[in-house]
């Protein structure tokens, strides 16, 4: 599981039948402070996630391991909003 950043939305009106119905979201790597750090790329989100989240992410072949994704060509999948990281005995991150 990675830590992102949802920075935006993608819509795909054009897709694979197996992709109709899915949200896509555009995220970032972020370090353990929510601060983005990596490149972008887009997961289908079966969380309700929205622009500004703070997300676990899963990619390759355990993407495709929630009910939501089974069977789909997808390479990243949103599967959990945090609500807060603890690291050492700081908490680095809490949402607001």
């Amino acid at each position: 599981m990675l830590i992102a950043k949802v920075i935006g939305s993608a819509v795909a009106t054009i897709k694979d039948e197996k992709l109709i119905g899915a949200k896509l979201l555009v995220v970032r790597e972020a370090d353990v402070y929510g601060e983005p750090v990596g490149k972008p790329s887009v997961a289908i989100d079966t969380v309700n996630a929205g622009t500004g989240d703070l997300v676990l992410i899963a990619s390759g072949s355990s993407a495709r391991q929630t009910l939501e994704t089974k069977d789909r060509p997808v390479d990243a999948v949103i599967m959990a909003i945090l609500d807060s990281l603890e690291v050492g005995h700081e908490t680095t991150f809490r949402k607001s």
